[in-house]
């Protein structure tokens, strides 16, 4: 599944599978950090994760990222960052999610 299929099965409210050192670290615990549309509350994240993934949530816990300026090092340049929503779902012991 790609994420843009993602995005679709679940009606904009998974928008990505966070792939970093934490996501790594955690998904040998059984939970799985996602990236989520801002205004997704707890019980719609985890009924889109059981329908996209097809496992069982047993928590969800969610946090808002702050975005912000950041500077371009060795430039006079910023960009703004935008704001996101994460997620860190977990599911029954045995059970996966996957991207590909």
């Amino acid at each position: 599944m790609t994420i843009k299929e993602l995005k679709e099965k679940t009606g904009g409210v998974i928008l990505n599978v966070l792939i970093t050192e934490k996501g790594s670290r955690l998904s040998t615990e059984n939970r799985y950090a996602l990236e989520v549309a801002r205004d997704a509350r707890k019980p719609a994240i985890a009924a889109m994760v059981e329908k996209a993934f097809g496992v069982h949530v047993l928590a969800v816990r969610t946090a808002n990222m702050k975005g912000g300026i950041k500077y371009i090092r060795g430039t006079r340049r910023t960009t703004v960052e935008p704001t996101w929503k994460k997620a860190i779902v977990t599911v029954k012991a045995g059970e996966r999610v996957e991207l590909a």
